[in-house]
């Protein structure tokens, strides 16, 4: 008897032992209470209408006991929780990029080298996959129930999400909030295949132009590169190296160049101004699509270069020489 989806990824487990002693906490606790209300209704009914209740004296060690086991469980709660919540929310640095677009009532999926999906994704098994995504219309929600993955996609910013596949296999994916009236439809698959399998999944076809390079084309249609260029007093800052580096704001605030960043800048530049430069780049609110910002993204995080493997880092830091301490170029 299955009252469980299958266990598919690496946090799917975690998540279904929470699930359960959650369940099992409750249940104990409404058995409990449920018996005692009725021991206790008998037991304590009024035999005759003479009858007098007896005044009862509150014991203290009885107030500490239930207050310490009810305060307890839930902290074992919280911390679990806790754990369990920055596993699912903390994507590896070595993770797939995928970025993903929900529109009524489809799923648009992309790969970094170019290769488009439609309600169907393909994954390596083992290895961690990073999901962008965006929405162009209303709220939607990826949802894979053998994974124990769902991640709401709310328009007008990006969600970001990740997973690990652990068996092979084809998975169901459904979109988990209510959409349209075509919303029961809004499904897909999720091949997790052997890297051999893989491979031959990605040779198998012809790689579309990259979301990169997509993204380098609307930077010059947009006229982007007139302001964010590397020309000394440029009107804007530079994008080289931007991703994943602290930039300082004009109100003296730090704050991470993510996705999240990124997009905001993009469609309402005004919210946070870089300390240095004047505030005078437009909105492009409207203007650009929500594919069209994934583009952009994925674009300026190619500027960025990627996180050195581990022990390639040390290695490297020991057979440097040291150089002269040069002044950066704020962002």
């Amino acid at each position: 008897m299955h009252f469980f989806p299958e266990q598919a990824s690496t946090f799917a487990s975690h998540v279904d032992a929470l699930y359960l002693f959650l369940i099992a906490v409750t249940a104990f606790f409404s058995l409990l209470i449920g018996v005692l209300v009725v021991v206790f209704a008998i037991r304590y009914r009024r035999k005759s209408p003479d009858e007098v209740a007896l005044e009862v004296h509150e014991s203290g060690l009885l107030e500490i006991v239930w207050t310490v086991i009810p305060f307890g469980l839930t902290m074992v709660m919280f911390f679990w929780g806790a754990s369990v919540f920055f596993r699912i929310t903390r994507p590896p640095s070595n993770a797939i990029d995928i970025y993903v677009t929900a529109k009524q009532w489809m799923w648009k999926l992309q790969h970094t080298d170019g290769r488009r999906e439609m309600n169907e994704l393909h994954v390596p098994i083992g290895q961690p996959v990073r999901l962008t995504m965006a929405s162009e219309d209303v709220i939607h929600s990826f949802y894979v129930p053998a994974f124990r993955f769902k991640r709401d996609v709310v328009p007008g910013r990006f969600s970001v999400a990740w997973f690990q596949a652990t068996k092979p296999g084809k998975y169901h994916l459904f979109c988990a909030e209510y959409c349209g009236t075509r919303h029961s439809g809004m499904i897909g698959w999720i091949y997790v295949m052997t890297p051999a399998d893989y491979q031959a999944w990605l040779a198998g076809g012809t790689p579309g132009e990259t979301l990169a390079s997509a993204g380098a084309k609307r930077f010059v249609e947009n006229a982007c590169n007139t302001c964010h260029g590397e020309q000394k007093g440029a009107r804007g800052p530079s994008l080289n190296g931007l991703f994943g580096r602290a930039v300082r704001l004009q109100n003296g605030q730090t704050i991470l160049a993510d996705e999240a960043y990124v997009r905001e800048s993009i469609v309402n530049p005004q919210a946070k101004l870089v300390e240095g430069y004047p505030p005078i780049m437009p909105t492009f609110q409207g203007l650009i699509s929500e594919e069209g910002l994934l583009q952009l993204t994925a674009y300026i995080k190619s500027l960025s270069p990627a996180p050195a493997a581990p022990g390639a880092a040390s290695s490297a830091a020991s057979a440097a020489t040291p150089v002269p301490e040069r002044k950066s170029t704020r962002p």
